[in-house]
């Protein structure tokens, strides 16, 4: 991992982007001070907040969110609580992101050791937490044709892996207690809890005020911090999502421990693009 903000590695072949950022540029220009990312996530957010009228507070609420439950998290890089004025202080970056709305690409490893149920129960392994359903999607048609920011960033590829994996497990978002999601800026975190359906279209704002996105809410999001304060090692990041949701249902989070947590949610995305959907329970 390079110090910074995600640039291109290989210059020996054609970037997976291409397609993606001549689309971008066509709707909303080109950003020479912004890094790419942020111009995607954050123009994503900018459409949201154009159509239904969402406060910049609003985005910056789920980075103070996710600070207060990083507080507890042990592994998390920034564990230092901030408030929503703290956060909207912090520099522009692009459309309602500061800089304490946007992930810290970090170095990071992680490994999994896989064995058969029967050596499990061999040696006394806990074997209580199964996969449900899980899904991986990849962009549709619609991701550019239909010209939209929160297309090309995911959206619908979000909505129909969630959608198969409830089919699949026979659980809806309403039997979730947590989720660890895909929060690489805030502007994705609030796209995302539509497409898994945690609320309904247009709602992410009364959601996040009301509180349903914390500890006494409708269902707990990111109970690590999240990429926004745990960090994001890219490659890592989908297997510490997978070890938090794994630890909450053992019941073995610690002061960060979910309250009742039987079913839970990991939504892991990357733009060029592909997103996966994990639902694993401890019935």
């Amino acid at each position: 991992m390079n110090p910074g903000a995600l640039g291109a590695i290989f210059s020996d072949r054609p970037s997976p982007l291409k397609r993606f950022f001549r689309e971008r540029k066509s709707l909303q220009g080109v950003d020479r001070q912004a890094p790419d990312a942020a111009q995607y996530f954050g123009g994503a957010g900018q459409e949201y907040a154009d159509e239904y009228g969402t406060r910049t507070e609003t985005f910056a609420k789920i980075s103070a969110k996710a600070r207060t439950h990083a507080a507890n998290n042990p592994y998390a890089v920034f564990r230092e609580l901030l408030s929503v004025e703290q956060i909207m202080e912090s520099p522009h970056i692009y459309g309602p992101l500061t800089r304490f709305q946007c992930c810290p690409p970090t170095c990071g490893a992680a490994a999994a050791v896989i064995c058969s149920e029967e050596f499990a129960k061999k040696h006394g392994l806990n074997n209580a937490i199964s996969i449900k359903g899980q899904a991986m999607t990849t962009d549709f048609a619609s991701t550019l044709e239909e010209h939209s920011l929160r297309k090309l960033v995911g959206v619908d590829m979000a909505k129909a892996a969630a959608d198969q994996v409830y089919e699949e497990a026979g659980i809806g978002p309403e039997d979730i207690q947590v989720v660890e999601l895909h929060d690489c800026f805030t502007a994705n975190e609030l796209l995302t809890y539509e497409a898994l359906g945690l609320t309904d279209q247009g709602t992410a704002e009364k959601f996040i005020w009301d509180g349903d996105n914390t500890y006494g809410g409708k269902v707990v999001t990111n109970p690590s911090g999240g990429l926004l304060s745990k960090g994001h090692p890219l490659g890592a990041t989908g297997l510490a999502q997978c070890t938090e949701l794994v630890w909450q249902l053992r019941g073995d989070a610690g002061p960060r421990q979910v309250e009742g947590a039987r079913h839970g949610l990991q939504h892991n995305l990357g733009l060029g693009g592909a997103c996966v959907v994990t639902l694993y329970s401890n019935d």
